[in-house]
């Protein structure tokens, strides 16, 4: 009986974690920062960003600019607590507008409630993007 308790409890903590990623989730920030190599801020750019996703598709909407939209290409998902502390990992593929593909790897992390999103263009490590979560929710 104890066996079946504990992993009853290790499904349900599996499946509300793994459960947030096959909603429709979206992150808003107010700040964009680029960084170098070395983790570096090089530049920081103020306005609102809205990422929305799930386990197929990805969307950005950046300040003053056309949205890019994507595909998911793979996913991995753990969150202890959902939209809180975990870790999403993600390879994507968005099209700009001009109709241009690049593929990204996608990382949120969350750490005692602060979520924080690192994507890096593939073959160019040296270009990365890190966006703090001012919300990060189920989309309704």
């Amino acid at each position: 009986m104890k066996q079946f308790l504990v992993g009853a409890v290790l499904l349900t903590a599996v499946s509300t974690g793994y459960g947030q990623c096959e909603k429709m989730t979206i992150l808003t920030a107010s700040k964009t920062e680029h960084l170098a190599a070395d983790s570096s801020v090089e530049r920081s750019d103020d306005g609102v960003v809205t990422i929305e996703f799930d386990k197929t598709t990805f969307k950005v909407n950046p300040p003053d600019e056309a949205p890019m939209t994507g595909k998911v290409d793979s996913i991995s998902c753990s969150w202890s607590t959902p939209y809180k502390d975990g870790k999403t990992r993600m390879k994507i593929t968005l099209t700009n507008p001009q109709g241009e593909t690049q593929h990204f790897t996608v990382t949120i992390e969350g750490k005692a409630g602060k979520v924080i999103l690192n994507a890096v263009m593939d073959g160019q490590p040296d270009q990365r993007i890190r966006l703090t979560a001012d919300k990060f929710e189920q989309k309704m």
